[in-house]
């Protein structure tokens, strides 16, 4: 996107459909409350978070909202769409994550069909991405989209794990899409692409008030599937503009709580397919820390890693890259050692 008028431009319009998705979310929550009160309530058991039965299912309206959007979109204002195809393709697979999700939330689906819908998922968002994408060029084409679909899949359940305290997703989710909305901007991602961040951050801020601590509705596997798959090919796409460090730093906070809490507990010997308080969060919330003190830490965490990953946009250099990543590392990692301890973060 080039020339300060039509950026300026642009970025109205993308406020416009933000704030359509954010009203759209809104509302689809205010009619959907009572009927997920009486068909999709989470019941606590030892590994809650929350005392009282509470709704599931409040990412039918975040997805609904995005996919209206995008479509209105499509129609109304063309030029923020160059790949119908890719997007009509990249919102069935997501739609297709919601309806596995919604089925997960009424009644619980066996761990490896689970996973290989998941997988179906996002192999077709792979297909639909043009063949000269490339993240790792050294590597061959077909290790490249393997290592990708094994990723995507990671994303689509870390994100899942991760959705254990009221607003873990919006901390997570809002600041990471908000930035990407505003790197296509400077061109770092495709109209497309920006298009999906503005909607999805819209969409997640509609819903952030039925989810304020303490939720009146959780987000539900419903949204939390599609939603890692809409983050994994926004995160792709960024990658594969050559951009591959800002795409690494976005997530960094999920990717570390997440896959350290996986090995940790492979190293102890425990299941992963169990449903589990390990993550460094929910350690924070058992000593004690209160539930938006933890979110507030996760949400100026992820604004610190969205400027690193602006700078590693802005400066072209691989040594500096390395050094931001660096810096977004030991970010991570003071505040997962906080969370551990139970202790304030400094």
């Amino acid at each position: 996107m080039t020339g300060s008028i039509d950026a300026w431009a642009i970025a109205g319009k993308l406020l416009a459909l933000a704030a359509l998705a954010a009203a759209i979310s809104a509302g689809l929550m205010v009619l959907l409350r009572p009927l997920l009160a009486r068909y999709a309530m989470a019941r606590p058991n030892a590994r809650s978070s929350h005392l009282e039965p509470t709704p599931q299912g409040g990412g039918i309206a975040v997805i609904a909202a995005a996919v209206v959007v995008a479509a209105a979109a499509a129609v109304f204002m063309p030029a923020l769409v160059s790949d119908h195809r890719q997007l009509t393709i990249l919102f069935i697979a997501a739609v297709g994550l919601a309806i596995v999700g919604v089925t997960d939330d009424i009644r619980p689906l066996e761990a490896m069909p689970r996973l290989a819908l998941q997988a179906a998922a996002v192999a077709l968002v792979i297909y639909a991405v043009p063949a000269e994408l490339r993240v790792i060029g050294v590597l061959p084409w077909w290790l490249e989209r393997l290592l990708i679909l094994l990723g995507g899949v990671w994303l689509v359940n870390l994100v899942n794990f991760m959705d254990g305290i009221d607003w873990m997703t919006v901390a997570e989710v809002t600041p990471i899409t908000a930035a990407l909305a505003a790197f296509g901007l400077i061109g770092a991602l495709p109209p497309d692409a920006t298009l999906v961040a503005a909607g999805l951050c819209g969409a997640m801020l509609g819903f952030a008030p039925f989810n304020r601590p303490v939720a009146r509705v959780f987000l539900g596997d419903v949204g939390s599937l599609p939603i890692g798959l809409l983050l994994g090919w926004l995160l792709l796409v960024l990658a594969g503009n050559g951009h591959l460090a800002a795409a690494a730093l976005l997530p960094l906070y999920y990717l570390a709580d997440a896959t350290v809490t996986l090995l940790w507990r492979l190293f102890k010997g425990h299941s992963i397919m169990q449903a589990h308080r390990s993550h460094f969060y929910q350690q924070a919330v058992d000593a004690g820390r209160p539930v938006p003190q933890v979110i507030a830490g996760v949400f100026l965490l992820n604004l610190a890693l969205a400027a690193l990953a602006l700078a590693a946009i802005l400066v072209p250099s691989r040594a500096f890259h390395i050094v931001l990543v660096a810096i977004g590392l030991v970010l991570v990692t003071l505040l997962l050692r906080s969370f551990a301890k139970g202790k304030k973060p400094t």
